[in-house]
């Protein structure tokens, strides 16, 4: 564990060197915070309440980005080899990559809290248990993602062109950028396969409906279990050497960990009420609308 937590404070002094982190981590983020508030919203204090569940979420989801591609770039760079030389294992570099990824995003999620409730004056946060547990288990689970990334590409290139597919389907199959009710039907079938949509939901339904962790097993649940087969799968994989070759089914293994949301996605999209519930939050009226129906 002592491994763990130096590799992790060695990696957070090298990432705030980098100017590229302060544009993914922070001014990326609070772009997203201010264009979805203050547009998307209106700045109307409910609306916002219902927009800060896809802001969290792309958030949470861009950890993936910059920690693949630095795992690649000390690999290319032979930085991977020095570590190697310690008496570290795999999982000792993983696991302080997703610690520090963790520290690196967590202030940037209570900042966009913050603001929410000083500048848009949303009343209430919901139930903030849940937001910063389904916020917590989301910054490991797309960390875990990653490491898998990482481990099954080969060059900077090769990591930036799946970066961008993958980051392309989450901010627009999941409900990050288009409430999942407004998205074509075919497309709301394949949306319920993706781990970006239960987190999205999942974050609104913490912030609109006050939902509890319990109200929520089913995300969290399917959100851990995506990490750890992640996380296994990345380790196996993982490689110190740019020579190093992965093994012919590496590809298939790294697939496999989207075991948990085939099986939900397929109970979803037969018996789930997902679509639903995300319609009933979007066409809910702002709290002030109410009240203005209500006085005539």
């Amino acid at each position: 564990m002592k491994n763990i937590w130096t590799l992790a404070a060695i990696r957070i002094r090298m990432t705030l060197r980098n100017k590229a982190f302060l544009f993914f981590s922070l001014i990326m983020p609070m772009s997203f915070f201010f264009l979805y508030s203050s547009v998307f919203a209106r700045g109307i204090p409910a609306d916002v309440a219902k927009r800060m569940g896809p802001v969290i979420s792309l958030t949470v989801m861009g950890t993936f980005w910059g920690l693949s591609a630095t795992i690649v770039m000390w690999r290319e760079q032979g930085i991977l080899r020095r570590f190697r030389l310690a008496p570290l294992s795999a999982g000792d570099m993983l696991a302080s990559s997703i610690l520090a990824n963790f520290a690196l995003i967590v202030p940037t999620v209570f900042l966009e809290l913050l603001l929410a409730r000083v500048v848009y004056h949303v009343p209430t946060l919901g139930n903030l248990l849940s937001v910063c547990a389904l916020s917590i288990v989301g910054i490991v689970s797309f960390g875990a993602l990653g490491l898998i990334v990482a481990s099954v590409t080969n060059t900077m290139q090769e990591t930036q062109v799946i970066n961008q597919i993958l980051w392309f389907a989450l901010l627009f199959f999941s409900g990050a950028t288009f409430p999942l009710y407004w998205l074509p039907r075919a497309v709301q079938g394949v949306a319920l396969f993706l781990p970006a949509t239960y987190l999205v939901l999942g974050l609104q339904r913490a912030m609109v409906d006050a939902s509890t962790l319990w109200d929520l097993r089913i995300e969290l649940t399917s959100l851990v279990s995506w990490a750890v087969l992640a996380f296994f799968v990345a380790s196996q994989l993982f490689r110190w050497e740019p020579e190093a070759k992965l093994p012919r089914n590496a590809k298939l293994w790294a697939l496999a960990t989207i075991f948990p949301f085939l099986i939900l996605g397929i109970w979803e999209n037969k018996y789930g009420t997902l679509r639903q519930t995300s319609a009933a939050m979007e066409l809910s009226k702002p709290a002030a609308a109410q009240q203005s129906t209500t006085q005539h």
